[in-house]
């Protein structure tokens, strides 16, 4: 089921310290519907399908971030994961499913952009799935039907004024692409600041 895009989205922080989980908090409320937990068990209490990004620490005690992370997914749960940690990232980083990894401290700037920018990339997501779903049924329509029986068609009408709407919407994030990486360039994703 789609999610209503007119609704704020929903952000889950996990962090086994209370006072740096309720941080984030406060500072992401502002802008999104926010859910703490306090651990890992908590976090899998919390996280369902309402939830579009995850912050997670990678070190709490009772289940650890890769834990969480690994059950997300298999779960099929589609929530863009932040990884927030002290621990400096090593080479076991590569196998992770995540979508960012920010290193603690956090600027309140730097967690704010990667969340945005997480559900940015994931409305593109969703309008590129769109576009190859409803081209291809296009394509579908062209190979069975008639040209005089696809004028005639209200539906196909509006399919392919969706189409244009989306590839539009889609050529304007392309020419968008290079800010945003920019600026995702820009966050302080490194140890020791």
């Amino acid at each position: 089921m789609g999610r209503d895009s007119e609704s704020e989205p929903t952000l889950l922080v996990v962090d086994d310290e209370t006072e740096v989980a309720d941080v984030y908090a406060l500072k992401l409320e502002r802008e999104y519907t926010v859910r703490t937990a306090y651990g890992g068990e908590e976090a899998l209490e919390a996280v369902d399908e309402d939830v579009d990004v995850v912050l997670l620490d990678r070190r709490m005690p009772d289940l650890s971030g890769d834990e969480v992370l690994e059950t997300i997914r298999e779960r099929g749960l589609d929530c863009r994961v932040i990884m927030i940690t002290a621990v400096d990232p090593d080479f076991d980083i590569i196998d992770m499913d995540f979508d960012d990894y920010l290193c603690k401290p956090v600027e309140s700037d730097d967690l704010l952009t990667a969340v945005e920018q997480q559900l940015t990339a994931r409305d593109y997501d969703e309008r590129l799935t769109e576009y190859f779903e409803l081209t291809s049924k296009i394509a579908l329509l062209k190979a069975e039907k008639t040209p005089q029986e696809l004028d005639a068609n209200e539906d196909v009408a509006a399919l392919e004024d969706r189409i244009d709407a989306l590839s539009e919407e889609i050529d304007e994030t392309l020419t968008e692409f290079e800010d945003f990486e920019m600026a995702f360039r820009e966050i302080g994703r490194h140890p020791g600041r």
